[in-house]
């Protein structure tokens, strides 16, 4: 194919197609847009901040003990609403 030929074959393609998308295109489109009908949670059985905690707590103390009063337990009142939400 010669450089015209390319030339001639690309303009016609350009001009002959249409520059809007089709209905389908668009429905199909916006269709991808949407968030999903439905979202999966997964509910951990322990926190990660609380043994990352843990695990610092247990390679070095405070300094100051600034921290030394904050629980890193859930509460008994939380492990019993287990499964419902607030």
């Amino acid at each position: 194919m010669e450089h015209k030929d390319a030339e001639e074959l690309l303009a016609r393609a350009l001009t002959e197609e249409t520059a809007e998308p089709s209905g389908e295109e668009v429905q199909s489109e916006a269709t991808k847009q949407l968030p999903p009908r439905w979202e999966i949670r997964v509910q951990a059985k322990f926190d990660p901040v609380v043994e990352e905690t843990k695990a610092y707590r247990a390679m070095a103390s405070e300094v100051d003990g600034r921290y030394a009063n904050v629980k890193l337990e859930k509460q008994a009142d939380s492990e019993k609403d287990e499964g419902q939400s607030r």
